[in-house]
Formats: structure tokens, sequence, C-alpha cells
């Protein structure tokens, strides 16, 4: 039944109301499917009143006209928009519907003809042709010879399953490199334990090969031990200037002044022939200045090693990383890529540094008094940072700690950090100033007990003391294990009563490694055949791997390597086959002497379990005690408890003797390897405990 047109505007509003009890007027899409009794409903309508027309007048506009339409008439069934079909399809004819034709022009009756595209001979081979080079782009590593008979080894000696302590050889048949040689921090069980680092065994089974160290930035955990090294082995050591600076300042304090005529001093972006290899040193940024990767061109084909990195696209001196490079060895084909795993578990990207320095300009506004800034001695553009706000602000800039000193006026030597010595005092010179005229920059972020904030929160540095109108700002995270001395040191500023800025301001503190899409984009630039994360935990390598996996690199092609493996790479295969001897050297920093591994076990014996001495005389003829034994115990069992353990000490000792005079008493040594036994098995039964246990025994 057809709709009746409204004779007037009136007419239209009364039938509105009619139907919509006084709601406001909306336009509504006719539906075919139902008949409309209301008088008031516009079927068509003139011009703009067609409220199909209003609805649908920005598709409209652009459409050529239908000859079988006429204007402002409403779409017949079966002409009309795809989605107003008559429910029992009558005036359909077979064909009419484009869509169910596939393609063509949708709701026009099938009054068009299909627009199909024509795909000739030379089309095809445009797409085949734009397909092999997609193809050959995505997998550069495919030029790679696979008849080379070339193949080097890389072994991990420190750096994989740990946080720090990075070294690294690779080799070919001819020639080894060392790849850094780290330290790293001891956990809370390895008493009187400061440092330790890698094992150097395996170095000393190929040093004959071995044609040079090769540094790739100057942190802790990449040149910490090459003084250890240079005591045992010395070679050439390949280096960026900053960082053979900071290794000669600890041959200076090792008594090696003399072997800094082994440094051979590097340009980014230049080749080095080491043996049969061909090196190249390309800036990275990270946390220190002068941080580099490595592209090594070696018989088997070109590795690349990212060092520690992080694309920061805004560094603090505007030195970018060299991405370019990457994707020039990318071009030409990478057979391994080796990266930086730290912050594999990070989603995103990692902040850029300079926004610490905005941070610090808010810090900085809100100090009254004077200001304490702790971070890594080796961070630089952070030092620098704060320092520029100091200059900035109107203080003097007072540096105390050794290593803090040391790097900081070497960086200023380099050219690195450029403020005038005019803002510079001396540390017995900041009572001259006013509070609010003071900025110190000290060691200690890391709550080492030694360092001089941790002096100064004790109340223990000679010159500093802690005021309540202070400002210490820490920008730093705790490194895994340093988060108990970290909170100890937090307690103790606390308690000072000064203002400590720490983790409430999110960017005090930025990462110097990569998160997951910088490490994608690294992966993407250079798409290597083969991949060897490292530089973390397993957990680290394991992530970095599955990332690797969805930027294209098979899962075959894939190592997860623990330090000690060695990996064997040729332009076919990637295979572990042998593994090599690792561990860690403990070391005193006081003395900067080796500590043996077993007074390490006693010292966690001793702490864990206790010791028990036991002194006691022998009669050979009798067979039996002479007087009562002397039984000492240290972290075992109450002072209150020591007369009755000793007793059952005696009784065990008395038993023991009874069992062994029927063979004859033997000589002393055996007596006491006895006792031992003895006693050991009766504080496990009674104590559940492990305790050295020390006899001594005269035989009378």
């Amino acid at each position: 039944m057809e709709n009746s047109k409204p004779t007037n505007e009136n007419s239209q509003n009364q039938g509105q109301k009619t139907q919509e009890g006084n709601k406001p007027q909306r336009n509504r899409r006719p539906n075919p499917h139902r008949q409309n009794n209301n008088q008031g409903q516009n079927s068509g309508g003139e011009g703009g009143e067609n409220r199909n027309e209003n609805r649908n007048r920005n598709r409209n506009r652009n459409r050529k006209p239908n000859p079988n339409r006429q204007g402002g008439q409403p779409r017949q069934e079966g002409q009309g928009n795809q989605g107003q079909k008559q429910g029992n399809n009558a005036n359909r004819k077979p064909g009419n519907n484009a869509n169910r034709n596939g393609g063509g022009n949708k709701g026009r009756g099938g009054n068009k003809r299909k627009n199909v595209t024509t795909v000739n001979d030379e089309m095809r081979a445009s797409i085949e042709e734009n397909k092999r080079v997609q193809e050959a782009r995505m997998a550069p590593w495919k030029q790679i010879d696979l008849n080379s008979k070339g193949k080097v080894r890389f072994t991990p000696l420190g750096g994989l399953g740990e946080i720090g302590g990075n070294m690294a050889v690779l080799e070919t048949e001819t020639t080894a490199i060392v790849i850094d040689v780290g330290m790293s921090f001891p956990d809370e069980t390895m008493h009187g334990v400061d440092i330790l680092v890698p094992d150097f065994s395996y170095l000393h089974t190929i040093k004959d090969k071995i044609k040079a160290i090769v540094i790739t930035h100057g942190h802790e955990d990449h040149i910490g031990a090459v003084p250890y090294l240079f005591k045992e082995l010395k070679f050439p050591i390949y280096g960026t200037p900053l960082a053979l600076a900071m290794i000669e300042n600890k041959f200076n304090e090792h008594g090696l002044k003399g072997d800094a005529k082994y440094f051979r001093f590097v340009t980014k972006r230049k080749q080095y022939e080491i043996g049969d290899l061909k090196i190249e040193w390309i800036h990275n940024t990270h946390s220190i200045i002068d941080a580099c990767s490595l592209a090594i061109e070696t018989p088997a084909g070109i590795l690349m090693h990212t060092a520690d990195f992080k694309i920061d696209h805004t560094p603090v001196d505007g030195y970018t990383m060299d991405l370019r490079r990457y994707a020039y060895y990318g071009e030409k084909g990478v057979l391994c890529l080796f990266s930086d795993s730290t912050n594999s578990h990070n989603p995103g990207f990692t902040k850029s540094e300079t926004v610490v320095g905005k941070t610090f300009d808010q810090l900085f506004e809100m100090a009254k008094g004077r200001v304490i800034m702790s971070t890594f001695s080796s961070n630089v553009h952070r030092i620098f940072q704060a320092m520029q706000r100091g200059v900035k602000h109107g203080r003097k800039i007072c540096v105390i700690g050794r290593s803090m000193e040391r790097n900081v006026e070497t960086n200023r030597a380099l050219g690195f950090v450029d403020i005038d010595d005019r803002h510079f005092i001396e540390v017995h010179e900041v009572p001259k100033y006013a509070d609010h005229e003071i900025l110190i920059v000290t060691t200690g972020s890391q709550g080492e007990t030694m360092a001089a904030l941790n002096r100064m929160a004790t109340d223990e540095h000679r010159h500093i003391k802690l005021k309540p109108s202070d400002t210490v700002i820490i920008s730093a995270s705790a490194i895994p294990g340093n988060e108990a001395s970290v909170s100890k040191l937090m307690n103790l500023l606390m308690k000072a009563g000064v203002t400590v800025r720490y983790k409430e301001f999110s960017d005090i503190h930025v990462s110097g490694h990569a998160a997951q899409e910088e490490q994608k984009l690294i992966l993407r630039l250079v798409q290597p055949k083969f991949f060897l994360p490292v530089h973390g935990e397993y957990n680290h390598i394991a992530k970095h791997a599955r990332t690797a996996v969805e930027c294209g690199v098979d899962e075959r092609n894939i190592l997860l390597m623990s330090d000690g493996d060695q990996v064997e790479i040729t332009p076919k295969y990637l295979k572990k086959v042998k593994t090599v001897k690792s561990g860690k050297t403990y070391i005193d920093n006081q003395n900067n002497m080796t500590i043996e591994n077993d007074v390490v076990l006693d010292r966690q014996k001793l702490a864990e379990d206790g010791i028990v001495t036991i002194v006691a005389q022998v009669s050979q003829s009798e067979g039996r005690l002479v007087g009562k034994p002397v039984v000492y115990t240290h972290g075992l069992v109450p002072d209150k408890e020591d007369k009755k353990f000793a007793k059952e000490i005696e009784q065990l000792l008395e038993t023991m003797l009874l069992n062994m005079k029927a063979k004859g008493i033997p000589e002393h040594t055996v007596i006491e390897t006895e006792i031992r036994a003895a006693v050991r098995k009766h504080i496990v039964r009674t104590k559940k405990r492990y305790p050295l246990i020390i006899p001594t025994v005269f035989v009378v």
C-alpha cells in the first residue's frame, strides 16, 4: 500500500506527533517490508525533504544518475540499497543482484557491467619480479656464498645468565679476539667479595691465537676486569679514546702504567685488520659516551655485535646511533647478529636520556638548600646534565668520590664535559657558600658501604654533614642483587631528615638498554641469517629470541647460550660444538687481590651453619678420653645450651673410642677424621645443620 503525501508542513508534523508521541522528529529510512498507515509519513518528498535523500545526500552527490529512476521518487523494490530487500523477492529478476554475481555496482539493478581487471603476461611478469625483489630485500643473507669453507667460533665467558661481567671470544682457524673484559657484582652470599671477574682459563689455552682485545665501551661491566687479565696475559687493546682512557685510570691504580703502550685508538666507520678479521666500530647510543657496536668481516661472512645499546634519537651530545651502517651491512648480507637482551621484556621504546634533564629542571626549581645528586660515575651524560642545571641556577659544583672525580676529570680532559673551571670547588670549600649555591655530585647510588653518599647518610663523611634542607637525588636504578643495599641507604637518608628524590619521579632515571621496538628495528635493518641473543639472564635472551622470530628469523637459526658454550658458525649451519671452562674469580677491592674459592665457600658455611671446634686428649694405651674435651660452637646453638651440647659430644666421643679400642687406637689424624664424621652425623640428625667441624686430637 502506498503512503499518502502530506498536503502541508502542519499535516506532516501532526502525523508525526500521532505516531511518535510528541518526540523530536528524526529522519528514518522507510522499511519496504512493512506497510505504513500513518498519513503524516512522507514516502518521497521534494528536494531536501526526502528522508532518504537527507540521509544519503553526501553519497548521492557523486553518483551518476540512474535512468531507471525518476528524480525525487523513492527507490523501487529491488532497485534500492542492498539492505532494502523485499520479503518475497517477487520483483527481483535472476542476475539483477550485482553482489551475488561478484563485483559490479551495488543496488543498480544489474544495469552496470562488471569492472574486471585484465591480467596479461606483462602484468604477471611485473608481479613476479616485484615478489622476487621483495624476497631478496627481506633475506639479504642469501647473498652469502654457501660454498665458503670459512667458519668461526663464538664463546661467551661472561654476561650470559647474569647482568654484567661481559666477555666473549671470537676465533677463526688462525685468529682470536676477546670482546670486552668486564666485571660483575657479588651477591649477598659472597662474604668479603667486592667484585667478580671472569675465569681466564680458556684464554690461556688459546693465547697464541689471540691478536687483540676489542672494547665496545667504557662501562665497568665491559672493562672492569682488564687489569686482572693483564696481570696474567697481555694483548693489544683496541677501543675509542674514552674507553681506553678509563682503562688507563685502572692500570694506574693497579701499577700497570707502562701497559698503556698496548692501546690502539680507533676511528668509527673505519675498518681495522686484526689477523684474518676486519673490524669496524659503529657509533651507538647508550648511557655512556663513545659506545660502539661492531661489524666484523670473517672468512665465514659478516658478523654484527650490537654490544649495549638503545636507539636515542635526541641524545645529549647530538650524535645519534649510526643506523645507516647497520643498514649498509644488512644490505651486504649478515651471517649472524649478536644483540643486547637486557631489556627484552620491556615493550615499546626506551626513553631518551634528555628527559632526565627536564626532570632535573623541575627538581632544581623545587630545591631550597643543597642539591646532592648521585648516579653511576660512568654515566657522563647524566652527570653533565646535572652540572648544566647547577650552573644555570648559580650553584658551585663539588665532585665527591674517587671514581666520580676520576671520570669527570677524564671526560673534561677529552672535551666531553665542557664546563669552565670557575664553576667547580673542592669539598673543603663547601662551607664557604650558602646552601642554595651548592651542587654535590657523588657516588653511592647503589648503596655501597664505602661510597661517599653512604658515609654521608651514616654521618661518617669528614666534610659533608647532611641537613634537613638538603635534597638528595638518586638518579639510578638498583642493579639486580643491590636492592637490599639501596633500600638500606634510603632508610638512612630518611632518618637524616633530608628530602629524597627517587622513584616517585618516573623520568629521574632512564635505562641505557633497548626495549622491544628498538630490538625489532635492529633485527629488521640487519636481517641476519643466524641470531644469538647476548647480555642478560636466560629469561632475557629467551624473550629476545621470540622477538627475533617475530621479525622473520628462522627459529632453527637461533641458539640460546650460557657462559662457556662454544658455538660454531658457518654459512650453512649454527651449532654448539663444546663447553669450555668458565666461572668467576673473587676479588677483594681493598687490596685488589684474588680470594680463593674455598675461602668463599668456608665463609658461606660459617654464615649459614656455624662452626664447631673440638679439642681432646686420647690415651693410646687405655683407648679413652683423658679429661673432658673442650667444645666451642659459634652460630649453631645458643650460649645457654653450650654445656648441654658439650656433654653430648663427650658421650659421643667416648662411645666412638670404645668401638675403636678393639682394633687399637690409630694416630691422631685418623681419630680426627672419625670424630668429624661422627659429630657431623649427630648434628645433622639433631640440628639439621651442616657446620664446619674442626677437631684437634692429642694422643698421649
